[in-house]
């Protein structure tokens, strides 16, 4: 689904959003900036970034990505004034170079950004920008000023405004707007100047606290301002929604004169990533062909990467023997890494080698404990090889320290239903849903799990109990709907 119907998927849902968190917030009619609240801006993050894994198709779920991302922006966040505000980084798969920051903390980065970064200062200095429009909650700011609008109108606004982050989707933006009543304010789609200076100052404080090299916040931006001006028509999608003037590079490059010089290498995390970003481009046989060119004339400065790259384009291209020679030399190059180990238990699979995949693993695991791809790929591979039992052992032990991991989720589902257990697979599958924010779905499996021969009296006693938790929940949640309809003429 692309960003039109998502907003029109999600433009009544945000209308909606007043009655649905009126428990526990101050009587909303007209809105002022306080009103728009960190819980509210927490409720509609999550609603958002729920379409977008449901619906989005350029939304990308892979582990090792995301966890690239979370980890290069933990280490910023915990620089920041505000470390106490949770944040989640994800990756589109769009050519596009584009970064966007939503309401709660969560923070969407275009593959097309991450292949554009020419350092991982570059990367880094992004996030951090981003990071501080969330920090200074200049999304709220920008919403909350329109003081005499009503709700639902500035509500349609965010959508729109979260639009044209994501997609430039002009179009797209204003019939938003329109839907909301909002037209009037079409020109907050873009951030003031103020709060991007504000976030260029603040952001290269989060980049030399976090031991980056803040030019790196310069050298990006300037790439971009000229790339904007060679292609005015056809200009970066950052560039439409964080305007760079001028007058912004050089307040830029004087806040980053003042500061010692700091050559920071790149992790191997952020070259490898973006090796499997291009390995994953074009057909697998250019793929493999463009980086075998870079390694026979040396094109690149790390040997690692290409390899890493070139082994990822042969499994794509089902060269899987090639492809595990590429792995083994790593430890000649002296690299070690969970991305290595994931593509070789990976490419064990293909060959249907279960057990050796299994055998990488569980190494990698103890290598790599907080991982959540090792954890994730070792539990699959565990349900392939009919190893339910211990697959169930791992995902219980796994969302006791992750309660709200819905994948991890799904596979302790999985897990019981190849043990037989059908009122526990019902009940997990129940969870997977109240997870994703499907509530109508959650209650029909625990109505599943209740029919259910199997489970105990206990087991039974607290299916009925979160059902009933759950009713309560469903009927709070559709009574503003019922009552939006009664107000229709």
């Amino acid at each position: 689904m692309r960003i039109k119907t998502f907003l029109l998927t999600f433009l009544p849902i945000l209308c909606l959003a007043p009655a649905v968190l009126a428990e526990g917030l101050p009587d909303l009619g007209e809105v002022s900036q306080a009103d728009f609240s960190p819980i509210m801006e927490k409720h509609v993050g999550e609603t958002i970034m729920r379409e977008i894994r449901l619906h989005e198709p350029s939304y990308v779920f892979d582990p090792e990505i995301s966890g690239y991302l979370n980890r290069l922006g933990a280490r910023l966040v915990a620089n920041s004034a505000d470390a106490r505000q949770d944040f989640e980084f994800f990756m589109l798969r769009d050519a596009t170079l584009n970064a966007f920051a939503m309401p709660g903390g969560y923070i969407g980065v275009h593959s097309g950004l991450i292949m554009a970064a020419q350092s991982e200062s570059e990367l880094a200095s992004v996030l951090a920008h981003e990071i501080s429009h969330v920090t200074q909650h200049h999304l709220a700011r920008q919403i909350g000023a329109q003081s005499q609008a009503q709700l639902p109108m500035l509500l349609s606004l965010a959508v729109a405004i979260l639009a044209a982050r994501a997609h430039t989707g002009g179009d797209v933006a204003q019939g938003a707007l329109m839907a909301g009543q909002a037209a009037s304010i079409q020109t907050q789609l873009n951030y003031s100047r103020d709060f991007e200076r504000e976030a260029d100052r603040l952001g290269i404080q989060l980049l030399e606290r976090s031991g980056y090299d803040t030019r790196g916040m310069g050298s990006f931006f300037e790439r971009l301002q000229k790339f904007g001006r060679l292609y005015e028509n056809n200009a970066p999608g950052y560039l439409r929604t964080h305007p760079l003037t001028t007058e912004r590079i050089a307040d830029i490059g004087n806040r980053i004169q003042s500061l010692p010089y700091r050559q920071v290498p790149d992790s191997l995390d952020f070259l490898l990533v973006r090796a499997k970003l291009k390995a994953g481009e074009g057909t697998p046989q250019d793929a493999v062909a463009e980086f075998t060119s870079q390694l026979h004339e040396r094109k690149s400065t790390s040997e690692v990467a290409m390899r890493y790259g070139l082994a990822v384009a042969y499994s794509r291209a089902g060269n899987y023997t090639a492809a595990e020679q590429e792995l083994v030399q790593m430890p000649r190059l002296k690299a070690s890494s969970a991305m290595f180990e994931l593509l070789a238990a990976d490419l064990r699979r293909k060959q249907q080698d279960l057990p050796g995949a299994l055998k990488i693993l569980r190494t990698a695991l103890v290598r790599y404990p907080q991982e959540r791809a090792v954890t994730y790929a070792l539990i699959d591979t565990l349900l392939a090889a009919s190893q339910a039992q211990e697959a169930l052992r791992i995902c219980q032990d796994d969302l006791q320290m992750y309660p709200s991991d819905a994948y991890v989720q799904g596979l302790l589902a999985k897990s019981y239903a190849a043990l037989g257990m059908h009122l526990q697979q019902h009940r997990a599958q129940a969870e997977v849903y109240v997870l994703q924010g499907l509530l109508l779905e959650a209650i029909s499996q625990l109505q599943l799990a209740q029919k259910a021969s199997d489970g105990d009296f206990y087991e039974h006693s607290q299916v009925d109990a979160r059902l009933r938790e759950l009713k309560v929940k469903q009927a709070a949640e559709a009574k503003p709907k019922k009552q939006d309809k009664q107000d229709k003429p």
